[in-house]
């Protein structure tokens, strides 16, 4: 009797260590599997896109996406309500990456929204904001042909999802170059063990995105000089607005361009209406720029202007080339909970020539600004305040401006 309690005993533990023996081959089995599915799943991370590479790395392709939804009201000079403007002001999609070989890259970028997909004077559809493909031998130099944005002032080369104002200034907006289709170049060098040095040029149609062929217009040609007699500003904080990385040395950077529009047909060059009666003219722009951060402070000025030589077009022509000067200040202080004021003061400063077209002798805009920061730049809220005032203005105006905007970005 005992001899059979003894087998069955025995029995039950060997069938049990053959039940856990197999249930750990299948966990064993499960886990390989679920560690192959995870390895060809795409990488995941809040503002650094979705990441999809296959095993044989012949190509690579970062998926991000951001909007801005914005509110914003305007007031008189009586503090009454004149225009109230809501709206997702930008929604983009985003692909780059490698393909074949990491020196060859390619970047795009497609805009959905109204502001971003106005049709260009010659009715051509603008959703496409950037298409480029880059070919880089090494990490000191790039050479690019495509459309893109042309690097001449700071803040226009900043991502409008890097700024700490709800958008960028009035002087930005006359005077910036924006995009354009051509070749472009980048090297990014050093002089010392701590002096760099950054060199940026294009030759594009002059024309602006999306406008695909002109007939009798010449090129644009633009170059930028970037020196940083510290060394580059951590996180790219060079293309950032704020001190976000909170830079623990003094860094600053001294930066100019200058481009010269031959032949260009619109009024602000890749920007603007028509000339009129088929005119066109040659532009000159010139760009100065100055960065310094340092535990959290930052301060930012742009001084810019545009030369030619017949602004006017003749006798009842509404139409004219602004040209003049801006000049652009701003400083901000990020808080340890990552809540940041920001104070900036913008003025154009039109020439005596187009002063009646432009309907004031200079126009200034103060805005204060605030912004809480919940993942950098690609998680925050932000809210600003500005008071317009335009002197010797021959129309009226709206004197105030409050905006409310949340930008989201994968």
């Amino acid at each position: 009797m005992l001899c059979k309690k003894l087998i069955v005993i025995v029995g039950i533990l060997f069938l049990g260590g053959v039940a856990r023996v197999s249930a750990q081959e299948d966990s064993v089995r499960l886990s390989k599997e679920l560690v192959r599915k995870m390895q060809n799943m795409p990488n995941i991370e809040v503002g650094k896109g979705i990441t999809f590479e296959p095993k044989n790395k012949l190509y690579k392709m970062t998926l991000r996406f951001r909007m801005q939804n914005m509110l914003a009201f305007e007031l008189d000079d009586r503090f009454s309500l004149n225009n109230t403007e809501a709206q997702v002001k930008r929604l983009r999609l985003r692909f780059d990456g490698y393909i074949l070989t990491e020196k060859l890259l390619y970047s795009i970028q497609l805009g959905f929204t109204p502001y971003d997909t106005r049709t260009v004077p010659n009715g051509n559809m603008n959703f496409v904001r950037d298409a480029m493909i880059y070919y880089m031998p090494n990490s000191s130099w790039s050479i690019g042909f495509g459309q893109t944005k042309i690097k001449a002032n700071r803040a226009r080369v900043n991502s409008s999802s890097a700024l700490q104002f709800v958008d960028r200034s009035i002087v930005n907006s006359e005077f910036n170059l924006d995009r354009d289709f051509g070749f472009f170049g980048e090297y990014y060098g050093r002089l010392s063990e701590t002096f760099d040095i950054s060199a940026k040029g294009s030759i594009t149609m002059g024309e602006g995105r999306n406008w695909a062929s002109n007939s009798k217009n010449g090129f644009a040609y633009t170059g930028r000089l970037e020196l940083y007699p510290l060394g580059r500003f951590k996180g790219l904080g060079d293309v950032a607005e704020g001190d976000i990385e909170r830079e623990d040395r003094v860094k600053f950077l001294i930066a100019g361009a200058y481009s010269f529009n031959d032949n260009a047909c619109r009024v602000q060059g890749q920007n603007g209406a028509f000339m009129p009666g088929d005119a066109t003219r040659d532009l000159q722009s010139y760009f100065l720029d100055f960065i310094l951060k340092y535990q959290g402070f930052a301060f930012y000025t742009d001084f810019m202007g545009r030369i030619c030589n017949e602004p006017t077009f003749g006798e009842g022509s509404e139409e004219f080339v602004f040209t003049g000067r801006g000049l652009n200040i701003q400083t901000s202080y990020l808080f340890k909970k990552n809540w940041e004021v920001a104070l900036r003061n913008s003025t154009l400063f039109p020439d005596s020539e187009v002063r009646a077209l432009a309907g004031y002798k200079n126009q200034n805009q103060t805005t204060l600004g605030i912004t809480k920061y919940l993942i950098g730049h690609n998680l925050k809220v932000q809210a600003d305040a500005s008071y317009n005032h335009r002197s010797g203005a021959l129309d009226a105006y709206n004197r105030w401006q409050f905006r409310f905007q949340i930008e989201l970005g994968l």
